[in-house]
């Protein structure tokens, strides 16, 4: 998740967050982006799979901006998709 330059968090995956961020720094990446640039990396979560990432991606998305700030700042995924009733049905 990022921090974007209008004050707005940017969701999405990458197998290389370094590679994935550096060219959402110069441009290259998501249109968002390009219009908004990043100002800094607020959360990182590994997943085992692309399929995982997918539908945790989805229902962030899906959270209100406030949801996402909280989340952020508590920093702490495993606990959110532990309780989140969308991300367990998505994921059975």
């Amino acid at each position: 998740m990022l921090e974007c330059r209008d004050g707005a968090l940017y969701t999405g995956i990458s197998t290389d967050v370094t590679r994935r961020y550096a060219a959402h720094c110069a441009g290259k990446g998501a249109r968002y982006t390009r219009l908004n640039p990043p100002q800094r990396i607020v959360l990182i979560h590994p997943f085992a799979d692309k399929s995982q990432a997918l539908k945790a991606e989805h229902a962030i998305k899906r959270l209100s901006a406030a949801a996402k700030r909280q989340l952020a700042a508590q920093g702490d995924l495993n606990a959110w998709l532990a309780t989140s009733p969308r991300q367990a049905s998505d994921t059975q």
